[in-house]
Order: structure tokens, then C-alpha cells, then sequence
């Protein structure tokens, strides 16, 4: 039985210029060159007071940058220059650009310091794209 188990596959880590709009399933480790939070509000609920937060994260590695999207706890491991593991991220589109997104099935991890120098030149979250229709005939 117990050599029935597989083990843990040894995760694939992505580059920003490999991303694609609607993909999902990556590992990136990036470094957080701004942070700008959009959104923080306050809920009161009956048990405790939740409290939405909603910040806009601009990540890089040597091939370029895009914006992340931060969600609640994850606001709070986005300092300006600390170097972050993206696990299970996935792509969104908003306004047709792209965003970087973890949802619940993924993991923001402080990592150590990565030794590479952010590609500001190339911006994928500056790239609109447009859903066309392909009619067959």
C-alpha cells in the first residue's frame, strides 16, 4: 500500500514572458517592486469584525513584470523588495490586460533574497488583449 502512494512532484517554476491570458498552474518567484493598495474595507459580522483588503502589486523577475493582485492576508507579504514564491497562480484578465492572481487552492511564500535584476522594460500587464470570436463556415 505504502508504495502505491506517489510522491510529490517537484514543482515547474514559470517566467513572467511565459505567461499567458486564462492559464493557471504557476510557480513563479518574483520580487515585489511596488505595492498600492486599492481596497480596504470593513465588515462587521455577527462573530468578528472581517475586513477586506485588495492591493495591486507590481512583481518581476529577468524577463519582466506584471501586476499581482493581493488579497487580505497576502497584502501583508508584499513589502517593496522582498523576493516572493507564487504557487498555483493563475492568469485573470481585467479590462484586457493581464493580472497575476493566488487564489485559495495556492500558497504566497516569502523566499530568500533571489539574486536577479527586475526587466522593467517589458510590462505584460501593458498588453491589451481582445477576445475575438472565430466563426467557422
Amino acid at each position: 500500500m505504502a508504495e502505491a502512494k506517489q510522491g510529490l512532484r517537484k514543482p515547474v517554476f514559470t517566467k513572467i514572458a511565459q505567461l499567458r491570458p486564462g492559464t493557471s498552474g504557476h510557480t513563479l518567484t518574483v520580487k515585489v517592486v511596488n505595492t498600492k493598495m486599492v481596497l480596504q474595507k470593513g465588515r462587521a459580522d455577527d462573530r468578528q469584525a472581517r475586513q477586506t483588503r485588495i492591493a495591486e502589486c507590481l512583481v518581476g523577475d529577468e524577463t519582466g513584470l506584471i501586476i499581482f493582485t493581493a488579497r487580505n492576508d497576502q497584502v501583508d507579504l508584499m513589502q517593496e523588495g522582498s523576493t516572493i514564491t507564487l504557487r498555483n497562480a493563475k492568469i485573470d484578465m481585467f479590462k484586457g490586460s493581464m493580472r497575476l492572481a493566488v487564489d485559495k487552492w495556492g500558497r504566497v511564500e516569502v523566499a530568500e533574497p533571489a539574486s536577479f535584476t527586475v526587466k522593467e522594460d517589458n510590462n505584460l500587464s501593458l498588453v491589451e488583449y481582445e477576445l475575438v470570436q472565430v466563426f467557422e463556415q
